[in-house]
């Protein structure tokens, strides 16, 4: 999606569950995935068709079976690509095997584009999530506090959809205000990142809009090549960063990114989960 100044283009999504249309924006600038607010938007999807199958009942979603794939896939299934129309150089995505398990590998050099995948989740039922990571390298110009800087090895995107029931009035009035030009969008996103210097924890305000949020899960070469296993409690993040309670999340997105900062990363994406409790899932 755009940052200020870019241009726009609708999508159409059918929602995994109701199937009703909504009209969903992409972005066409350097930027990605920003909400719309005051003529800044979400990135968003191309999103599934059929019908996300969970059971509601156990502690347990499985949003990204990524184990699960045939390795040579261009992507995992149930996952479609997210591309942006000004960017022409494109991240490659791939499955494969890594230490005997099945994973995504991301290779971006000077490019940009993601995988996403809609999701209805309840975040006060189904709080954390819990994924795996992998960098073979980091980038040298990354800044998430500067427009040019925000390229990441690795992205995980939680987007949130519009309940006027939960949302401040201020707030109310900015998506408003966007939803007239760009009809039904999300209203937020929590944006999971491995920063090169900011600190671990951190919650910065998207170098394009404040209705997203970039937290600090790793950041620096500590941890160079080897796999990161993260956990965070996304209905706690979406308090603290937003300062409400959070309404339904509407889709998971992974990315790796370097059109701003013209450089290369590459990196691996292991099976995302969504669970009741913080207890560690096998994966």
């Amino acid at each position: 999606m755009s940052k200020l100044g870019g241009s726009f283009k609708r999508v159409r999504a059918i929602d995994a569950r109701s199937r009703r249309r909504t009209t969903l924006v992409l972005k066409e600038g350097n930027s990605k995935m920003l909400i719309a607010t005051t003529g800044v938007l979400l990135a968003t999807w191309l999103l599934i068709a059929p019908t996300c199958l969970w059971a509601e009942s156990g502690a347990v979603l499985e949003v990204g079976k990524f184990s699960a794939s045939q390795v040579g896939q261009t992507m995992p299934d149930g996952w479609k690509p997210l591309t942006f129309k000004k960017i022409p150089k494109h991240t490659s995505y791939e499955v494969v095997k890594d230490g005997g398990v099945t994973i995504v590998k991301a290779a971006s050099e000077a490019s940009a584009s993601g995988l996403t995948k809609e999701v209805k989740i309840d975040p006060k039922e189904f709080p954390v999530v819990q994924w795996r990571w992998k960098v073979d390298n980091l980038l040298k110009h990354s800044d998430a506090t500067r427009k040019d800087g925000d390229d990441y090895p690795v992205r995980l995107y939680i987007t949130f959809e519009y309940d006027p029931e939960k949302v401040s009035f201020g707030k109310k009035l900015k998506y408003k205000a966007g939803q007239v030009i760009f009809g039904d969008i999300p209203i937020g996103a929590i944006n999971y990142v491995w920063e090169t210097k900011a600190p671990v924890g951190a919650i910065i305000d998207n170098a394009y809009t404040d209705f997203v949020k970039m937290i600090v899960v790793e950041s620096g070469p500590q941890k160079i090549g080897l796999w990161a296993d993260e956990s965070r409690n996304i209905y706690e993040d979406y308090k603290q960063a937003f300062g409400e309670e959070p309404p339904m999340i509407n889709g998971v997105a992974i990315m790796s990114d370097t059109d701003n900062t013209k450089e290369q990363a590459t990196a691996y994406y292991g099976d995302i989960v969504f669970q009741k409790s913080a207890k560690a899932v096998s994966r």
